[in-house]
């Protein structure tokens, strides 16, 4: 009898151990980028360039992919991914950041946790290396949500972060682009250019702002964090904030549903309270995060005139990545191994 009990359980205890060794194989983790959205047409983009963001969009895709895969946080995956991007001048975000109308950088950027609904944001700033940066540790080392201006540079130096100053954020192309959008006291959707990388039309300009980046990861813990990241519109005046560091607007993690990061024109979709919106409709009426953000890019916020697009992520790895724009720098991969980096619309 000793005998048939101990087999018995030796029995019980390897199906669990088999039964909790498929869990941990069966566990997704993915993670989805983009790089903002706006006019982006194939012809306007040579060979040469169109590579250049395909390198990138995919360079900072493996690097938020590689800490996922090794059991990193989500948190971690979401900073490392844009940082790589706010280190490109390639995008409206630190290194590319685009001038104001005083021909300074301002800065913005947020990141929120899905687990704890906790969250961090920075806005105006232009002292700090990476912006992405300064909002996880207004998240993590301060009891506020949001900073701004020279109070949120002054916290990002006395916690020992990375300062850089003006000339590192200093590009030749955005000055240009801000001389020749002042002559027409408009602000500049980032992502309208010509074959030179100026503006094609300042007419058809209004007011918006496109060029923001932003990521969001799941991790082997089914924990996500959503992030974002943008320089603002080039030309903007008065210390003016977009989407991008509001929580709720530009960015928002909730684990019971999904993780948003968004890019258009920031006054719209503060309004419409987009990325919140997002998790809303699928919490509440029930919709797949696929049907909840077209819903909301290419019917609510179309009628409502606001441009631009989003990325999702929901805690089963689903990935949706609508745009009401000619295109947007967009990519994911999964821990399937699937892996997609995009720019122009199909």
């Amino acid at each position: 009898m000793v005998k048939v009990a101990t087999l018995l359980l030796f029995t019980a205890l390897s199906i669990q151990i088999f039964a909790q060794n498929d869990t941990i194989m069966e566990q997704k983790f993915a993670i989805v980028i983009h790089g903002g959205a706006g006019t982006i047409i194939k012809k306007n983009l040579t060979d040469e360039v169109e590579k250049k963001y395909q390198d990138k969009l995919t360079e900072a895709l493996n690097t938020g992919y590689q800490i996922l895969e090794k059991g990193g946080s989500s948190t971690d995956a979401v900073e490392a991914a844009i940082k790589i991007m706010e280190d490109s001048p390639l995008f409206n975000a630190g290194k590319g950041a685009v001038f104001t109308n005083a021909g300074t950088n301002e800065m913005d950027a947020s990141i929120m946790e899905g687990e704890t609904l906790n969250a961090g944001a920075v806005g105006g700033i232009s002292t700090v290396k990476n912006p992405i940066t300064a909002a996880r540790l207004v998240m993590e080392k301060s009891q506020h949500v949001m900073l701004t201006g020279e109070g949120a540079n002054a916290f990002a130096k006395k916690n020992g972060l990375e300062m850089a100053d003006s000339s590192y954020f200093f590009n030749q192309k955005r000055y240009d682009q801000l001389q020749k959008i002042k002559k027409t006291e408009k602000v500049q959707l980032d992502h309208i250019e010509d074959d030179e990388g100026y503006l094609i039309d300042p007419e058809a300009l209004k007011d918006s702002k496109f060029g923001t980046v932003g990521a969001v990861a799941l991790d082997k813990e089914g924990n996500i964090t959503a992030a974002t990241s943008t320089g603002g519109m080039t030309n903007k005046k008065y210390g003016r904030v977009g989407d991008s560091p509001i929580i709720g607007a530009g960015t928002y993690a909730n684990n019971e549903t999904c993780g948003v990061s968004c890019t258009g024109h920031g006054e719209y979709f503060i309004r419409k309270v987009v990325a919140y919106d997002v998790s809303a409709m699928m919490e509440y009426k029930g919709m797949s995060l696929q049907e909840a953000a077209n819903h909301i890019i290419n019917e609510k916020m179309v009628k409502f005139g606001g441009s631009g697009g989003l990325i999702a992520l929901d805690k089963n790895g689903n990935v949706a990545m609508p745009f009401n724009t000619k295109g947007m720098y967009r990519g994911y991969k999964k821990s399937t191994g699937e892996t997609v980096v995009k720019i122009f619309k199909e």
